[in-house]
């Protein structure tokens, strides 16, 4: 099966403008292409990286779509719509694991105010497939959803409840990364999906796929299924552990910070590293807060600096200092003393002139913590 028909076109990303739009050169040009995917993507849309498009009709308002991009060699789907494509053909050709006895009747099923992508029908009931796209992974290991998804939620407590019906309800996350061998629900990010996918575990069908794209964008029909370590995920999807407030200041300035003193603030991105045993959502949206009584160091920052980005690393481990210690190992520079009054650290605030986002360095760090560090957990997979 050939997944795109059209030819495709090597580009290298700028940067992305939006949800929907990023812009790229291709040959010496500057030139924008939609991008059928809302995902972050933070991994795979690095500057510089390459991206695989297609030329639209010349009607189009954007000259063209983003299909693919490459990992280590392999080529990756970013194109959400073309995913179910692939299920569709999959299911046709009994390919998928535990999913070979049923047809497919429909594609696109409304129900409730939802629409599911397959109504497929077994030996002895219906079942009704939603598909997700999954293209977070580390070495062995991938994990949905890169971003808090509420529509996903909805979709799993939507799916639950047919069983009142009569019907059957399934999720099936398909990972393009052949090396796959587990999959969990990205709890860092989303821990309500993480909870809620617990909770629905006996009440729907879950499944994780791992497939692959030659070169040429032709599927490789092999389809591993991958183990969901749900014993793991019940100890760590808690609302406990570390997290990376990215802030900004947009001039130079100075201001006091309680008992450290006035201190001078180059402008630049400001990455602070927490933690909380307990109550790690509050305790981060505390920090958001601009409004409150100043007690740390970062609640003077904040009336200063805008705020950016928040990063949970949720684990058992107390990893604050070991994350801070990997920061500084690429940062801009360090404001002493900062937030490690309670600690051996120099500080646990940095400083980046650049977009930490944007940096390769920042992002393949964050996903060792997030996704390396379960990796040497799990129990064997015997190789497929």
């Amino acid at each position: 099966m050939i997944l795109d028909g059209g030819i495709l076109e090597k580009a290298i990303l700028r940067k992305r403008l939006n949800r929907f739009t990023v812009e790229c050169i291709l040959k010496g040009r500057t030139i924008k292409a939609y991008l059928p995917n809302p995902g972050r993507l933070w991994e795979l849309l690095l500057p510089g990286r390459p991206l695989y498009r297609r030329k639209n009709p010349s009607r189009s308002k954007i000259p063209y779509t983003v299909i693919s991009t490459k990992r280590d060699g392999l080529p990756i789907l970013l194109h959400t719509h073309l995913t179910n494509t692939i299920v569709e053909f999959l299911l046709k050709e009994k390919k998928i694991p535990g999913l070979e006895n049923f047809d497919l009747v429909k594609k696109e099923v409304c129900i409730g105010r939802s629409r599911f992508d397959f109504l497929l029908q077994g030996e002895r009931c219906e079942l009704v497939l939603e598909v997700k796209n999954c293209t977070l992974f580390g070495r062995t290991l991938a994990m949905f959803p890169d971003a808090i998804t509420v529509r996903g939620r909805r979709h799993l407590l939507e799916l639950s409840k047919l069983k009142e019906k009569g019907i059957d309800g399934g999720i099936l996350f398909v990972v393009w990364w052949p090396s796959a061998k587990y999959f969990l629900p990205e709890y860092h990010t989303d821990i309500d999906f993480s909870r809620d996918l617990l909770k629905v575990r006996d009440k729907i069908l879950i499944k994780a796929i791992a497939v692959k794209l030659k070169k040429d964008l032709s599927l490789d029909t092999g389809v591993k299924e991958l183990m969901i370590p749900w014993e793991l995920l019940e100890r760590e999807a808690q609302d406990r552990g570390c997290y990376i407030l990215i802030l900004s200041i947009k001039e130079d300035c100075a201001f006091s910070v309680g008992e450290l003193g006035t201190i001078d603030f180059r402008k630049g991105y400001y990455l602070y590293i927490g933690s909380a045993k307990r109550g790690l959502t509050k305790r981060i949206a505390r920090h958001k807060r601009r409004r409150k009584k100043l007690f740390w160091h970062i609640d003077y920052l904040r009336k200063h600096a805008s705020f950016y980005e928040e990063l949970p690393i949720r684990t058992s481990a107390n990893l604050e200092c070991e994350v801070a210690t990997r920061l500084k190992e690429f940062v801009g520079w360090t404001i002493p003393g900062f937030g490690s009054s309670d600690c051996a650290c120099e500080s646990h605030l940095f400083g980046m002139k650049e977009d930490p986002i944007s940096s390769s360095l920042f992002i393949n760090m964050l996903q060792d913590f997030r996704i390396g560090k379960l990796e040497g957990t799990f129990p064997k997979v015997p190789s497929l």
